[in-house]
């Protein structure tokens, strides 16, 4: 990235000013490293985001963003619907609410060193992972409406958890507004078969031990101590949100001359949050989210599952499950104003600040947990929102590594097998379907996780709280 593009205002801040079509700056939050390696693209994109109707005070990008769909991967943006604004499937991504959540275990490190290729072998058997993974459920037409309006609290109906997971679920497990009749038949076609997979890619499940706690404050409300070990569980709305985003992506864009919305870029198709086709996306989106939110529940009841074979009367009990990739409704202050804006987070996570009332009340005086995943292989996170971070950035933060090399270049230069055994020396049990997908997410594949969470921290998006290391990682 050609450093000389942008006006910086601190050490991590660095500024775009409008020119041309802009209708509002662009900021990057990163060091000056993280920068200088990051792809011109998303210079290109966040200024292409900036130029939409109805944003509002500015476009950023968090720094761990990468080249996306549209939006750059780690893009976060929000629109008044009172001033025209928009709604973007690019802006949300393929893989509606793709997302995080972290279980305690109530276990030491010790405690699993003596039976962890056991516990491995359980994960990778219990909790289907892949491309096309299906699973034991098969949902019919009434059970996959049903799901999509009732996201996880459905899952826990029907026996895959507890209530008090519900809690520490963002949106308390459920997003309303969905509107599964807005859900096309090919989309819910795919996901039939497909509740309570992993899914490929990135996504993964791990379990972790807690290396670092930076903040014994936080660390205490959170129920974390050195040496503890966590299952974090990273996936979401499988082939059901894909399809969504790939159907309403053709439409809006289709419909932007309708609107007499000028694209700067096909991949950035939106529509007025007010027409029917934003307000039949916002619909499906929100179907979508609940699909993610039901599938990480019945992950986590899979994992509790295997947990319990291998080592028994363990009890997990969920720290936190947060999206990335939605659109929300949300309250922000925007010049001494209270306003309501449809706030875009792709690749980015929401970080709200002590005393938010959307905050479990465990957590409300310290901020939410914000939980960063590493690459296979490398530490993961766990931060905490701040009150910066409202004015910052509309209270969000990063979400992960980052990719620093496509899938493709990753193949090309490391091998599945030799990754494993790597891996292995190292500590660290690796279980995949795939060893192909085992090299296109080789760790160095991906941006220095701990300079993004640093770079998040000091610039004010969310503070850190705890450093993870991966123990087992059970991989798509």
């Amino acid at each position: 990235m050609d450093l000389q593009l942008f006006k910086r205002q601190d050490e991590y801040t660095w500024c775009i000013e409008p020119t041309g079509k802009m209708r509002v700056p662009a900021i990057i939050y990163a060091d000056e490293p993280l920068m200088r390696d990051m792809d011109h693209k998303v210079y290109e994109q966040i200024t292409n985001v900036a130029t939409l109707p109805g944003i509002v005070k500015a476009a950023y990008a968090m720094p761990d963003a990468h080249w996306g769909y549209g939006f750059p991967i780690g893009g976060v943006a929000a629109f008044d619907a009172e001033q025209d604004g928009v709604v973007s499937a690019g802006g949300v991504g393929f893989d509606i609410s793709c997302g995080v959540r972290t279980l305690r275990t109530g276990l030491r490190s010790r405690d699993i060193e003596q039976v962890k290729k056991k516990l491995a072998d359980q994960l990778y058997r219990d909790i289907p992972a892949g491309l096309g993974s299906t699973g034991h459920i098969h949902l019919n037409p009434q059970q996959m409406n049903a799901m999509l309006m009732g996201g996880a609290r459905w899952a826990v109906e029907q026996g895959f958890g507890t209530e008090d997971d519900l809690r520490y679920t963002e949106e308390h497990g459920c997003m309303s507004g969905a509107e599964p009749a807005q859900v096309s038949e090919k989309a819910k076609h795919r996901q039939r078969n497909e509740m309570g997979t992993l899914g490929s890619g990135n996504h993964y499940l791990e379990v972790q031990k807690v290396e670092t706690i930076y903040d014994e404050e936080a660390g205490n409300a959170f129920g974390l101590n050195e040496g503890d070990v966590v299952v974090s569980i990273h996936c979401g709305s499988r082939g059901l949100g894909h399809q969504i985003g790939t159907e309403f992506l053709r439409s809006m864009a289709i419909s932007a001359a309708e609107h007499e919305i000028k694209l700067p870029d096909r991949e950035l198709a939106c529509a007025p949050i007010k027409s029917s086709i934003g307000h039949n996306y916002l619909g499906a989106m929100r179907a979508g989210i609940n699909c993610a939110l039901a599938n990480r529940q019945i992950i986590t009841h899979l994992t509790r599952q295997a947990f319990a074979h291998v080592i028994p009367d363990v009890e997990l009990s969920l720290l936190y499950d947060v999206s990335h990739n939605t659109c929300k409704e949300e309250t922000h202050t925007i010049q001494g104003k209270e306003r309501r804006l449809f706030v875009h987070r792709k690749g980015a996570t929401r970080a709200f600040g002590p005393g938010h009332p959307d905050i479990p009340e465990e957590f409300r005086r310290i901020g939410q947990p914000v939980l960063i995943g590493g690459s296979m292989g490398t530490a993961s996170y766990i931060l905490t929102g701040t009150q910066e971070s409202e004015q910052r950035a509309f209270s969000s933060a990063c979400h992960g590594a980052g990719r620093a090399m496509s899938r493709h270049k990753a193949k090309k230069q490391w091998h599945g097998r030799q990754l494993i055994d790597e891996l292995a020396a190292e500590g660290i049990e690796i279980r995949s379907p795939s060893l192909r997908g085992i090299a296109e997410e080789a760790p160095g594949a991906y941006k220095d996780v701990s300079a993004v969470v640093d770079a998040a921290d000091h610039s004010g998006l969310a503070r850190k709280v705890a450093r993870l290391k991966p123990l087992i990682c059970i991989k798509g």
